[in-house]
């Protein structure tokens, strides 16, 4: 592979799909997952086989329905799951089994009750069953965020030797700073031995909203796949969000790294997501948000219609948006209702627009936004301005 090339692992059928409410049926996740193949993402995880019927049922399915990405189940460190999910994924062109187990103290007192060492040949046993398998075996260590690097190095080196072709490095509970998890990222290529034969994949949650910062540290570092989500979704306050850190690649070259990701399909999948998940997309969300590309501050609009990049330095295009959208309010200047009277078939003057500029004000403090319509009725009342 591409030393500088950036896998794009999704999860939205599996880690998104966790989130109330949010539960998809096989036909929506076949749906979604031939859009994501479209989109250009190199692994599909296509769920949790051993959690439900359904959920094995949709990772056959999906299996089928795709045959460029990668198509991945998820196991927990146990022989039955991974048995379950080495069989939901028998039709699979590209199968990979994503196994693992807790490795932070938090973890091995309170949840598994064992000891480092237990956790350490708990690990190896899992990732060499799955390798009975398939070839192409993900191991996660689970809250790697807050595990002692030394530690983490040893299990990471172990599981090499087993056959892990993967490595997931999650950062489960969003807890590490974007310095912190990057020179955790570092610490491992650095101190473990083989690792320069596999793949360092950075999973984060976005409890303090540091999701995507994270992700992009650990690539900075020496990762080289992102787990992430369509629009963002996943368990509490969510996972990386997919359209961020596609376009902070394309959108920072000094990073030196690339992607499959076609930006374009971005904004046409991200509303497919929010439809069928019933889950709406806040307005102010980066690169797919209503008002990512909206402006309604006089200053703004008047720099983005003299020349768009003052104050976009996405091109809506890019992502699959028309255009930039210019809301008139009542902090909006004669520059931009100049803009949208045109737009809708009223060209005018200077002195023209100084009188419907007040006429528009005064609405303006009553509405919070003024519509075309709006408009129209506005000009309605001054027809003389508009035979000149």
């Amino acid at each position: 592979m591409d030393k500088g090339h950036v896998l794009i692992f999704d999860t939205t059928l599996r880690d998104g799909e966790q989130v109330p409410g949010c539960k998809l049926n096989t036909p929506q996740k076949i749906e979604i997952a031939q859009r994501l193949e479209e989109l250009g993402v190199d692994v599909i995880e296509a769920g949790f086989p051993i959690s439900s019927p359904g959920d094995f049922k949709s990772v056959v399915e999906i299996s089928k329905a795709v045959t460029e990405p990668i198509v991945c189940g998820l196991s927990r460190g146990v022989k039955k799951d991974i048995e379950v999910a080495a069989e939901a994924l028998r039709f699979a062109r590209r199968p990979r089994i994503h196994t693992g187990i807790g490795t932070s103290d938090h973890h091995i007192k309170y949840k598994f009750k064992s000891t480092r060492e237990g956790i350490l040949e708990w690990a190896v046993d899992a990732v060499g069953h799955a390798k009975r398998f398939v070839e192409d075996v993900e191991f996660y260590a689970e809250d790697a965020g807050r595990t002692d690097n030394e530690y983490l190095a040893q299990v990471c080196e172990a599981v090499i030797k087993a056959g892990a072709t993967v490595l997931n490095i999650p950062d489960t509970t969003g807890y590490c700073l974007p310095d912190e998890y990057g020179a955790k990222i570092k610490y491992l290529v650095d101190h473990v031995k083989g690792i320069e034969n596999v793949i360092i994949s950075a999973h984060c949650h976005n409890d303090l909203g540091l999701a995507t910062a994270n992700a992009i540290s650990a690539v900075m570092n020496g990762a080289r796949q992102i787990e992430c989500t369509i629009n963002g979704i996943g368990e509490r306050a969510g996972n990386t969000s997919l359209e961020e850190v596609a376009m902070i690649m394309k959108q920072h070259p000094r990073l030196q790294v690339t992607n499959r990701i076609n930006t374009k399909l971005l904004n046409p999948i991200s509303k497919l997501v929010s439809d069928r998940m019933g889950m709406q997309v806040q307005p102010n969300k980066a690169i797919v948000g209503s008002n990512a590309f909206a402006h309604s501050s006089g200053i703004h609009q008047d720099g983005v219609i003299k020349h768009r990049e003052t104050y976009e330095i996405i091109d809506p295009l890019d992502v699959g948006v028309d255009e930039s959208t210019i809301i008139l309010t009542a902090r909006s200047g004669r520059a931009a209702l100049a803009f949208r009277l045109h737009k809708i078939g009223f060209p005018v003057t200077k002195l023209e627009l100084d009188e419907i500029y007040e006429a528009f004000l005064t609405q303006a403090d009553v509405k919070k936004e003024i519509s075309d319509e709006d408009l129209r009725e506005i000009m309605a009342q001054v027809p003389q301005k508009q035979e000149a």
